[in-house]
């Protein structure tokens, strides 16, 4: 027996990407904060811009019409947000 151990495979480094450093913050919004959104921005679902369902930063449990919430850190202002409509 060794003791060496085998370095993890790509597959299983890959497979989370949700938790890397580099990726903002995704969080699905309810309904109730989804309606409200769209009534202070004055836009329809459809207005939003898009995130593929098949995205790998996105929280489980989400379908398509959902609206994500994605918070990143900003140089010029600490923080940004966006919205997006996951579509298929």
């Amino acid at each position: 027996m060794s003791n060496v151990s085998t370095p993890p495979t790509l597959k299983a480094t890959m497979s989370d990407r949700s938790n890397h450093k580099l990726v903002p913050t995704h969080e699905l919004l309810d309904e109730d904060e989804a309606l409200s959104l769209l009534a202070e921005y004055r836009v329809t679902l459809t207005d939003l811009p898009k995130i593929k369902i098949s995205d790998a930063a996105l929280p489980p449990n989400v379908s398509v019409g959902d609206i994500i919430k994605i918070t990143r850190v900003s140089r010029t202002i600490d923080t940004a947000t966006v919205y997006r409509m996951v579509v298929e």
